[in-house]
């Protein structure tokens, strides 16, 4: 099955344990509805999409592949830690956010958060692998966050992030240098893949992604 999510987290919550092993890790997390949950459901934590393999009271538990923890921020993780949490998305949910799958691209490290009007202007610094991805006015998923990209220069990337969404993720509980989750907008991986063939047998066209709703 294909899981989706919308990068509007549903709830911040605690982390109760995490242990690494050589096969990878497990993580355990506080739920608030654990009742609506079932083992073998897709949840995404800090923006990675897990799934549940126990769950004991309003505790879930996940395990995370040891592929996940070189490229997630998982390695820093630890009891007592707030992460976002989000379900995958329903097949009759209504839409709001932009399409995320749950798989990242990797990190980037907050380099500075400031006042702007209402809201927040963050900077996240990131490799050129992952910002060649980001474009000024897309959308951009950080820790499982559904935000629109305000600008960019090369390695550097900013995010305007209201009060609301602060106040109701982990994003307030960070500080300058932590890292974050990134995934890129999935439509512009996809628009790279097509534009990457060879253009001398291939009839991919940009009037043709537009047509198929990619542009």
């Amino acid at each position: 099955n294909i899981n989706m999510f919308t990068g509007l987290i549903e709830t911040i919550t605690k982390v109760t344990d995490f242990s690494q092993t050589s096969k990878g890790a497990v993580i355990e997390v506080e739920y608030p509805f654990y009742s609506e949950v079932k083992i073998g459901d897709s949840i995404s934590i800090n923006g990675v999409c897990l799934t549940v393999i126990k769950i004991n009271g309003n505790i879930l538990s996940f395990e995370i592949s040891r592929e996940t923890l070189l490229k997630a921020n998982f390695s820093n993780i630890k009891k007592g830690d707030i992460v976002n949490m989000e379900r995958a998305m329903a097949a009759n949910s209504r839409f709001d956010g932009h399409i995320v799958s749950g798989h990242i691209d990797g990190i980037a490290a907050i380099k500075n958060i400031k006042k702007d009007g209402f809201s927040y202007r963050c900077e996240f610094e990131a490799e050129k692998e992952i910002t060649r991805y980001i474009i000024k006015k897309g959308s951009v998923t950080i820790n499982g966050i559904s935000l629109t990209v305000v600008d960019i220069f090369d390695t550097i990337f900013s995010v305007e992030v209201i009060p609301h969404t602060l106040n109701n993720t982990n994003l307030s509980k960070l500080n300058i240098g932590d890292k974050v989750n990134v995934e890129t907008d999935i439509m512009a991986r996809y628009v790279e893949k097509f534009l990457s063939l060879d253009k001398n047998n291939s009839k991919i066209s940009m009037e043709l992604l537009k047509d198929n709703g990619y542009l």
